[in-house]
């Protein structure tokens, strides 16, 4: 019976390598993220700051958050480094560095 292994050579790339790549190479990544995150935002703050939530921007790693509610904006300045944690473990890997909120 053949063993279930399957060694690739040196010059093949598993398909998620050459995703990665292709989504890289035309500058798509920040944008996918960007949609993922705004799918992730209301189940990760709630419902109340989702609807006070003007615009999220992804870019380089960096969450860029605008509110339009001051309250909910010293709130979530002083909560960042939970909802940074919180954020990456619902997207399943580490996307952001940092978060800005305006």
């Amino acid at each position: 019976m053949p063993s279930s292994k399957i060694i690739m050579r040196s010059n093949e790339h598993t398909l998620k390598e050459l995703i990665d790549e292709l989504l890289k190479s035309y500058r798509l990544s920040d944008k996918l993220c960007e949609m993922k995150l705004n799918d992730l935002w209301p189940k990760v703050v709630g419902k109340v700051i989702a609807q006070h939530t003007k615009a999220i921007y992804f870019r380089n790693k960096k969450l860029y958050v605008s509110l339009d509610n001051a309250a909910l904006k010293e709130e979530l300045h002083y909560s960042k480094s939970k909802l940074l944690k919180m954020l990456n473990k619902q997207a399943g890997e580490n996307i952001i560095d940092e978060i800005f909120i305006k």
